[in-house]
C-alpha cells in the first residue's frame, strides 16, 4: 500500500472540508441523481454521513502524484480520516477487487478496466469520469536522440519500452500506432506506465510511450515530446464507490473532492485534461 509520495509541485488545496461537506449534503437533500455525487440507496430525509473513519483507494499508477496530495489535504480537512492507496496497474487493481481485496474505491485509467469491476459486482453508485489523460513521448533528458515523433521510435538503433497492451497507457499507445500504421517493436513491455517511465528515467531504455502527467511528475528526468496522434488515443478516467465499501461516508466525500473545482485544480496543475 501507498500511503504518500513527494509531489513536484505541491498544490495547495483551498476550502476542501467545505467543498466536501457541499457535496454530501447534497447526497441527502438534492433532487439531482448525478451518481458520483449520490448514493443510490440514499434517501431524500437521510442525514449525511459522518465523515470519519479509514479508507482505501485503488488508484491508476498515473494518478499517484496528484491523488497523494489530495489525500493528505482530504486527511487535513478530515481529522480522523485515514487514506491509504493502491497504486498499479488498472488491469492488475481490477482483478485485485474482483478477487476480494478490500476497497472503498476504484479511479481506474480506462472506462474498460472499470468495466471488469462493475460487470463483476454491483456499485454503490454508477462511475463517473473525472479526468481524461494524453501520451506522450518520454526521452532521455536533453532528448540526445532527436526524437521529434512517433515514427522515430521505429528506429531500429533506439530501445524503446511500452505499457503492456492490457493497461490503459498501452492499450492508447496501440491505438495510435495503429492509427498510424506504424509497427513498433519495444525491448520491454512494463506491468504499468510507472515502470516505463522509469526504464527511461534509469537509462535503460532510450524512450517510452507514457502519459503526459507521468513526464510532467518526473520533471528534469526525462524530456516530453508531443505526437498529433495521441489526440485520437485519449484516456477517460472514471471513479466509482465500490459496493463492499465498509465507510460509504468517507468515501463519497473523497470522490467528492476529487471532483470538486479544488481537485479538478490539483489534477490539471498535474497535467490531465477536464471530463
Amino acid at each position: 500500500m501507498t500511503r504518500s509520495v513527494r509531489t513536484r509541485r505541491p498544490v495547495r488545496v483551498a476550502a476542501l472540508g467545505a467543498a466536501a461537506l457541499l457535496a454530501l449534503s447534497a447526497c441527502s437533500s438534492s433532487d439531482d441523481s448525478d451518481p458520483a455525487t449520490s448514493g443510490s440507496s440514499a434517501s431524500a430525509s437521510a442525514p449525511a454521513a459522518k465523515i470519519s473513519g479509514d479508507i482505501t483507494v485503488f488508484a491508476a499508477a498515473s494518478l499517484k502524484e496528484s491523488f497523494t496530495t489530495l489525500g493528505q489535504e482530504f486527511e487535513k480537512a478530515h481529522p480522523g480520516t485515514k487514506v491509504t492507496f493502491s497504486f498499479g496497474g488498472s488491469d492488475s487493481l481490477a482483478a485485485s477487487i474482483t478477487g476480494g481485496a478490500p476497497a472503498d474505491v476504484f479511479a481506474s485509467a480506462s472506462p474498460k478496466t472499470m468495466k471488469v469491476v462493475t460487470d463483476a459486482q454491483d456499485n454503490a453508485d454508477a462511475p463517473a469520469t473525472f479526468v481524461r489523460n494524453q501520451l506522450e513521448i518520454a526521452t532521455l533528458p536533453g532528448n540526445p536522440d532527436k526524437v521529434a515523433s512517433l515514427k522515430d521510435l521505429t528506429n531500429k538503433d533506439l530501445k524503446v519500452v511500452l505499457c503492456d497492451r492490457t493497461v490503459p497507457c498501452g492499450a492508447a499507445a496501440e491505438k495510435a500506432l495503429t492509427a498510424s500504421r506504424l509497427k513498433l517493436t519495444p525491448v520491454s513491455y512494463e506491468e504499468d506506465v510507472k515502470s516505463a517511465l522509469n526504464k527511461v528515467v534509469l537509462k535503460e531504455a532510450d524512450a517510452a510511450v507514457v502519459y503526459r502527467t507521468d513526464v510532467k511528475a518526473a520533471g528534469d528526468k526525462v524530456e516530453g515530446v508531443e505526437f498529433p496522434e495521441s489526440a485520437d488515443a485519449v484516456n477517460d478516467y472514471p471513479i466509482a464507490l465500490l459496493k463492499e465499501s465498509r465507510n460509504t461516508g468517507t468515501a463519497r466525500a473523497f470522490i467528492a473532492l476529487v471532483r470538486s473545482a479544488e481537485g479538478q485544480k490539483v489534477l490539471t496543475a498535474a497535467g490531465f485534461l477536464q471530463p
